[in-house]
């Protein structure tokens, strides 16, 4: 290992008359002694140039409030297909699916599938790269688009009304360190066991246990409920016994397998034109649906979003939340912050320099109900989230166009937009990532 170079003290001296020579790092210095870093950052332009206008806009549902979890991408996904029921019922006003029901049935899959992934690596030392990142991540509230498919198909999905949130679906913390530590005590069983039966036996006392748990935290699934809403026109529509997976296929009637993952990831081991899955990426083991991405050039990412949303359907996508956001504002725009001139700092790292180095990955789901065009060029973009009404805009946000760029990575759209060049890569056999790969983040 090569030695490591100290600072000197004379490299600090040298720092420091350097910067008490600069009067502009005095202004500074004072402006932080009682403001925040981002507040004194802020350029007007940023707010002014994104008006809360646009050319396409999509009336959905009021928004949707995750709370103290990280469901988005399921609060997202069952906004999507809220929509849908929505628009095939012409239901007005507050409508929400169970966004607890199929939060339940995700928390017992991944339980099972963590321990199926830890059976598999159960001949590999626990400090192997692979256990020690199945450990450390254990289950989350985190997900991606293909493991809600798999949920639906398999448990299908009902209204709020028959599964309406608890305190601990909305805050999950507890929870989930309740489980974690119940799944870690069954690897360290599992590691003295002495056969595959002793193991499979170890593994049923936990699934048991945490299902108990799920139902203490969650409430115990309905097997069957009564779907009822009002019109347009007021009038009260009720349909009795409907069961989950009757809601999926009956009333929703949408073959979910008939939505694809586009990635827009420009870094040089993932090829555009091109399909990836992670592994050790899910929740239901022995689902047909594995987590699936097509890599595409970001014209062709954004291209297939803008045709969706011009047919007035609402796209679910991945980003990263947390880079450029001005929440008072409902704002996220990679202008609105000038870090750079403020700190006289560079900054400036591309898209693909982002995800290589861990500066930026997926964190948060949520959907695209407008855009705003000129020239048939999108210069802004309208999102639903699930923080809400206090959040932003009554609960939407707007995103400039050249911080979509930056920060979206991820979209669900449906196959008939492909070209055929898109769709014939849908063809090829996935390569498989790393389960650390970036474009796993949103699961965490």
């Amino acid at each position: 290992m090569r030695k490591l170079e100290a600072i000197s003290p004379k490299t600090v001296t040298i720092l420091n008359e350097s910067y008490l020579k600069d009067e502009r790092s005095r202004i500074i210095r004072n402006a932080l002694t009682e403001n925040s870093i981002a507040k004194i950052s802020r350029p007007l332009e940023g707010r002014s140039e994104n008006p809360n206008l646009f050319s396409i806009d999509i009336k959905t549902l009021p928004v949707t409030d995750q709370m103290h979890s990280g469901r988005c991408w399921l609060f997202s996904s069952m906004t999507l297909l809220r929509e849908m029921l929505a628009k095939k019922y012409d239901i007005k006003e507050q409508f929400e699916l169970s966004q607890n029901y199929i939060a339940f049935y995700d928390k017992l899959e991944k339980i099972n599938y963590f321990m199926e992934c830890m059976i598999s690596e159960k001949d590999a030392p626990l400090d192997s790269e692979t256990s020690r990142y199945l450990l450390k991540t254990a289950i989350g509230d985190g997900g991606q688009w293909d493991m809600m498919v798999s949920l639906v198909k398999k448990y299908g999905i009902c209204p709020k009304t028959a599964m309406p949130e608890t305190f601990q679906s909305s805050h999950t913390a507890d929870m989930n360190r309740i489980i974690n530590r119940r799944l870690r005590r069954f690897v360290a069983d599992m590691k003295k066991a002495q056969n595959d039966d002793e193991i499979r036996q170890l593994k049923d006392t936990c699934l048991h246990q945490c299902y108990d748990l799920l139902c203490d935290c969650f409430g115990v699934p309905p097997k069957s409920f009564t779907f009822e809403y009002y019109d347009s026109k007021d009038k009260y529509h009720a349909h009795y016994n409907v069961t989950p997976l009757q809601m999926y296929e009956k009333y929703l009637g949408e073959d979910l397998d008939d939505y694809v993952g586009i990635i827009n990831g420009p870094t040089p081991d993932k090829p555009f034109y091109h399909t990836y899955t992670v592994k050790y990426l899910g929740n239901v083991a022995g689902t047909k649906n594995e987590v699936f991405f097509l890599n595409l050039p970001i014209k062709d990412f954004k291209d297939l979003i803008l045709k969706q949303l011009k047919d007035k359907q609402i796209v679910w996508f991945g980003c990263d939340c947390g880079k450029d956001v001005d929440r008072d504002a409902g704002l996220w725009n990679d202008t609105s912050f000038d870090y750079e001139n403020t700190f006289h700092m560079d900054l400036e790292l591309s898209k693909a320099e982002m995800l290589e180095t861990g500066e930026s990955a997926m964190n948060h789901a949520m959907v695209f109900t407008g855009v705003n065009l000129v020239k048939n060029q999108p210069t802004r973009w309208k999102i639903e989230n699930s923080w809400g009404e206090k959040a932003g805009i009554k609960g939407y946000f707007i995103a400039s166009d050249t911080w979509f760029d930056r920060y979206v990575f991820e979209a669900v759209v449906h196959k008939k937009y492909l070209n055929k060049k898109q769709l014939a890569a849908l063809k090829k056999k996935p390569t498989v990532l790393d389960p650390w790969d970036p474009f796993g983040s949103l699961a965490e």
